[in-house]
C-alpha cells in the first residue's frame, strides 16, 4: 500500500497558506502545473477533493481542513527527525509532560538549565494526571512524562527521578487524623480520576473499610489547598508543594503510613529517548 509522501504534503501546505497555486509555485520554484497537477494526484490517492475551486481562487473544502493538521504534524515531525539524526543537539519541539506538582515544585531549575545549554530546543510542557500522561507517551503526542506511584508503564521504560513525601492536608481546625475512621463524612479533595496519589488514599481510606463521602475535582494544587484551609475537605499533597506554595501555615499536616508517605516520581519515554529525552536525563543523573 502506497503511502502520502511529505513533497505532496508540503506542496499541499504551500498552497493554503498562499491562498492559491501561482503564489505556491513562486514560493516552493515550481511550475504551476506541477503544483496543480501534485494536488491532484494527492485527491485522487484520498478519494477526496481537497479544496473548492471558484476561478483562480481555492478555498478549503472539509476533507483539506481534516488533513491540514496531519500535514503540520508529519511535516514538522520530518524536520525534528533530520536535525536529531544530523545533530548530537537537540533541537525544535520538545513535548515534555508532567505532574502538577512536579511542574510547580521540581521542574523550574532543571528547566532553566536545559534551556541555557540547548537553547534551540523549544519546550512544550503539558501537565496532567499520571494516567491521562501515560497514555499519551503511549500514543507518542509526548516524547516523556514525569509521573507517580502507581503507574502501569508496560512497554514503557522509567527512571526513578525525585523523591516526594506524601501528607494528608486537612483545615487547621481538625486536631487529629490517625485512622480513615477519622475521615468519615468527609470530603476528598484531589484530581480527576487517575491521579496516583488520589489512587493512593482511596486505597488506604478502602482498606479501613470507609470511604470519601463525596469527591471534588480540581486542576491545580492552588485551589486544593484554598478549599482544604477553608475547611471543605481533606487533600494528599507532596511536601515539596506546601513548600513551593508557601501554604504550610495555612493547613494542618497529618503523617499517613510509610507505605503511603514515601513516594518516587519516574520519567517515563517508549523506545530509544529522542536526543532531548536523552539530554535531559544526563541533566537528570547529573543531580
Amino acid at each position: 500500500m502506497r503511502t502520502i509522501d511529505l513533497d505532496s504534503l508540503e506542496i499541499f501546505r504551500t498552497v493554503v497558506a498562499e491562498g492559491g497555486v501561482i503564489r505556491a509555485a513562486d514560493r516552493l520554484h515550481r511550475v504551476q502545473s506541477n503544483v496543480t497537477t501534485r494536488i491532484q494526484q494527492l485527491e485522487e490517492r484520498l478519494g477526496q477533493k481537497l479544496f473548492h475551486r471558484q476561478g483562480r481562487t481555492l478555498t478549503l473544502a472539509p476533507a483539506g481542513h481534516k488533513l491540514l493538521p496531519y500535514a503540520d504534524r508529519l511535516l514538522r515531525l520530518a524536520d525534528e527527525a533530520e536535525s536529531e539524526l544530523r545533530s548530537d543537539l537537540p533541537l525544535g519541539t520538545f513535548r515534555l509532560g508532567s505532574l502538577e506538582s512536579t511542574a510547580g515544585s521540581r521542574l523550574a531549575p532543571l528547566l532553566s538549565r536545559f534551556h541555557k545549554l540547548y537553547p534551540g530546543v523549544v519546550v512544550e510542557l503539558a501537565t496532567g494526571t499520571t494516567g491521562a500522561l501515560v497514555d499519551r507517551v503511549r500514543a507518542f503526542e509526548l516524547e516523556a512524562a514525569f509521573v507517580s506511584q502507581p503507574f502501569a508503564a508496560e512497554g514503557l521504560e522509567a527512571l526513578a527521578v525525585f523523591e516526594e513525601e506524601l501528607v494528608l492536608v486537612t483545615a487547621r481546625s481538625v486536631a487529629s487524623v490517625t485512622r480513615p475512621a477519622d475521615l468519615a463524612n468527609a470530603t476528598l479533595i484531589a484530581f480527576a480520576q487517575g491521579c496516583s496519589y488520589r489512587h493512593l488514599i482511596e486505597q488506604w481510606l478502602g482498606k479501613g473499610g470507609n470511604a470519601a463521602a463525596r469527591s471534588l475535582e480540581f486542576s491545580s494544587y492552588q485551589a486544593m489547598i484554598a478549599c482544604v484551609a477553608a475547611g471543605t475537605g481533606f487533600a494528599i499533597v507532596p511536601v515539596s508543594v506546601l513548600k513551593a506554595l508557601r501554604a504550610t501555615a495555612d493547613v494542618r499536616q497529618h503523617a499517613l503510613p510509610e507505605r503511603i508517605r514515601h513516594n518516587r516520581t519516574h520519567l517515563v519515554w517508549q523506545g530509544t529517548p529522542s536526543v532531548a529525552v536523552a539530554r535531559l536525563i544526563e541533566l537528570l543523573d547529573s543531580d
